[in-house]
């Protein structure tokens, strides 16, 4: 009988019925000795056939494919895919889901490759969240995932439950690219063909990322939205003017959809008509005003209204090379006269 069978029939085993023990001799003080050293040891099997059960027990819950793991044990997978935002009620809805009924759907983990007793997360990062948020255990299924398994499963779970944003889309498969995955894995994982990649990527490119985590997902806005937004956002000072839209208070407790349309309006808006640095208005001897002049920076403009003297601009143009000669020759007599 080997040793783990002994172990069973000792403390695991029970008989059907249990024959009486006849009355134990009176011991002598040196067996009472012998007696509490057998004690101990009958102390450690128990413990041992403790930990052989309950070794056992984790070695039948990973056979059946599910384990409870505590979160502290997992880290997050290192491509991110989904955009963090601060209000989520349907983030707040699972946590509750999850408080009353428990973890109904497992998340997926593999090993980590580096640290024993650590698992790397595939997907169900909300559902060990929302473990987290409620100090329990999290509910998961262990498999020895390659990388290239790991992205694919974490691409295909947002696509199986709640979808990618375009932009989510767009900075995983650009995460991914930058990652060192070819084409065929990053396809494979965001489920598209090989021209949606290409279009997902060049606007991730085209975007700033701390912009885009600014906004948030916006699940409402697509390609032509954001491609509008990447050709706004080419202008001159065009991002600092999307992060003051941001700064507005309302525009911060707005969804992501709404932060969107808030830097979109902002850059698409016409700048506002700077105001002269200098400005004067020549009146006619009946003080209409016919002329104004204004000066921005090193150029000064002389604009005439046509409706109270017209064709007098045409006039004063027709005279301009006497007027600059009688100009110089009045700046050289001021400068003899000095």
């Amino acid at each position: 009988m080997s040793r783990k069978d002994a172990i069973n029939n000792l403390f695991l085993k029970r008989p059907d019925t249990v024959p009486a023990a006849p009355k134990p001799p009176a011991l002598k003080d040196g067996e009472r000795v012998r007696t509490g050293a057998i004690s101990a040891m009958g102390a450690s099997l128990q413990e041992l056939a403790d930990s052989a059960r309950q070794a056992s027990l984790l070695r039948q819950q990973i056979a059946d494919g599910e384990i409870w793991l505590e979160t502290s044990k997992i880290i997050g997978s290192r491509i991110t895919d989904r955009i963090p935002i601060d209000v989520d009620p349907k983030f707040d809805e699972l946590v509750e889901s999850i408080r009353e009924n428990g973890q109904q759907v497992p998340i997926l983990v593999r090993p980590h490759a580096d640290t024993p007793g650590m698992f790397e997360i595939a997907y169900g990062r909300r559902r060990m969240r929302a473990a987290n948020i409620l100090e329990r255990p999290v509910l998961a299924i262990i498999r020895d995932l390659a990388d290239r398994e790991l992205i694919i499963a974490q691409g295909r779970e947002n696509s199986e439950r709640t979808d990618l944003s375009f932009i989510e889309k767009a900075f995983f498969a650009k995460n991914l690219e930058e990652d060192g995955c070819d084409r065929t894995t990053i396809v494979a994982a965001l489920a598209a063909d090989k021209a949606d990649i290409s279009r997902y990527i060049t606007v991730a490119r085209r975007v700033p990322e701390e912009l885009v985590r600014r906004i948030g997902p916006a699940p409402k806005m697509g390609r032509a939205r954001w491609l509008a937004l990447a050709d706004l956002l080419e202008a001159r000072s065009a991002l600092a003017v999307a992060e003051q839209a941001l700064e507005a208070p309302s525009v911060q407790k707005a969804d992501s959809d709404a932060r969107f349309q808030a830097v979109l309006s902002a850059l698409q808006a016409k700048p506002r008509r700077r105001s002269a640095d200098q400005a004067q208005i020549w009146k006619t001897p009946q003080g209409k005003g016919a002329a104004r002049i204004e000066t921005r920076g090193s150029k000064t403009a002389l604009v005439f209204e046509e409706k109270i003297v017209p064709a007098f601009a045409t006039f004063v143009s027709a005279r301009l090379d006497n007027l600059y000669r009688e100009f110089q020759q009045e700046t050289e007599n001021r400068g003899e006269e000095k």
